[in-house]
């Protein structure tokens, strides 16, 4: 798919479910941006920046850490994402909070002016994620700190969804899928950087990082019911397969996970899934500095540029 294709559907999609996005009861984003937040322990009077910050399960817990005296900077591609998020800035009275629509993927933001940055589930879906994570390197301040989440890939599982649903979707539903959202292209295109820890750091290293740690944890994602984690799947990224398919298969699809999932709750309790969640942290490379010019070289250069003038006359 054309990049500025992609990032219009994306665009549009978190804009139309942004007023209820992460917020029917389903418990997941929060604790897990919380927990990123936590690994790269912000500190007072630190600047940190939230890409794709969707409605703050970054940004707050982040906000918290810094202070008053720190500075927190928010980004997104959907403007109702900001919209939201700046509200809640604002019903919170948080004034060191900045929320900014934003294309991550090529970040207009000054060199050297964060200490930390932090992607919840957003930095892997950038087109170019090579490229942008050399950009946010060059925005980190030497020895700044990055991190982000990221389901953990599988070559056997469903990608993005817990390990459970491997056996819950039938492929049979999903033909109607254009072949960049099946879940074979999805693995081609994540699997390739994102399932092996080795990849995963080389593409950090060349990317400016160095330090880099892969943790894999549990983050438990708890639905008050089949019908609760069903609704909830419309409103994140989940949402571009969802609306991918024929009305008949969306249907067909919605009634087997919610019978299948309900069947997993205790009586009339939660429906709780373990997900593996994948936490990947580094720190900038101190950049090179230019080595001084001697005074011998600054002479023989003067010289050099006299000589070429006159060539040039």
């Amino acid at each position: 798919m054309e990049q500025q294709t992609y990032k219009n559907e994306v665009t549009r999609a978190f804009d139309k479910s942004a007023a209820s996005y992460d917020r029917l009861g389903v418990t997941f984003f929060g604790p897990m941006g919380r927990r990123l937040v936590e690994r790269l322990a912000p500190v007072p009077g630190e600047r940190a920046l939230d890409i794709g910050c969707g409605l703050g399960a970054c940004l707050f817990p982040a906000a918290e850490a810094v202070g008053a005296e720190g500075r927190v900077v928010g980004i997104d591609i959907a403007p109702a994402m900001i919209e939201q998020a700046r509200a809640e800035a604002v019903r919170r009275r948080l004034p060191h909070v900045e929320l900014l629509v934003m294309d991550a993927e090529e970040p207009r933001l000054e060199r050297g002016t964060f200490d930390v940055a932090m992607g919840s589930y957003s930095l892997i879906f950038l087109p170019n994620v090579g490229a942008a994570l050399r950009r946010y390197a060059r925005i980190l301040t030497d020895g700044g700190r990055i991190g982000f989440t990221s389901p953990v890939f599988r070559e056997d599982t469903f990608p993005f969804l817990p390990p459970v649903f491997t056996e819950l979707i039938p492929r049979s539903l999903l033909s109607s899928l254009p072949p960049q959202w099946r879940p074979d292209a999805l693995r081609r295109r994540f699997n390739s950087w994102l399932e092996h820890p080795d990849d995963v750091c080389r593409t950090m290293e060349e990317a400016g990082f160095t330090d880099v740690r892969v943790e894999d944890e549990t983050v438990d994602l708890v639905a008050p019911s089949g019908r609760a984690w069903v609704d909830w799947s419309h409103t994140h990224g989940m949402r571009l397969l969802w609306e991918h398919l024929r009305a008949d298969e969306a249907g067909r699809l919605r009634s087997h996970l919610i019978a299948e999932l309900d069947a997993m709750r205790e009586a009339e309790g939660p429906l709780t899934i373990e997900t593996p969640v994948r936490f990947v942290l580094a720190v900038k490379a101190a950049e090179r500095a230019e080595p001084p010019v001697s005074s011998e070289a600054r002479s023989v250069g003067e010289g050099s540029r006299h000589i070429l003038g006159q060539r040039a006359s």
